[in-house]
């Protein structure tokens, strides 16, 4: 069996190099990234599959508005009322 780094780690740093070939190709809103489809995603410079698969990831998050949690991986903080948690 082969030693596998620390998911949790090996995702957020996944997620960073992700974002920043998005940013760099010109993706800097959520507006971009929710219009971004395969034929555009396959534009950006060094475009791997694993990156496709969290592009797709974060374009869901955007769409529930559940971005920040997603990239610190955490739980959905918003409560079951409807109502969001937020810090004051």
């Amino acid at each position: 069996m082969a030693n596998k780094k620390p998911t949790a780690a090996l995702t957020l740093q996944q997620k960073v190099k992700v974002l920043t070939k998005l940013f760099e190709s010109g993706c800097k809103t959520e507006k971009d990234l929710k219009a971004l489809n395969l034929q555009s995603i396959l534009q950006i410079p060094d475009i791997t599959v694993p990156d496709m698969t969290v592009i797709t990831e974060l374009q869901e998050q955007v769409a529930k508005n559940r971005l920040f949690s997603y990239l610190g991986g955490g739980a959905d903080e918003q409560r079951t009322d409807g109502q969001a948690h937020h810090l004051e």
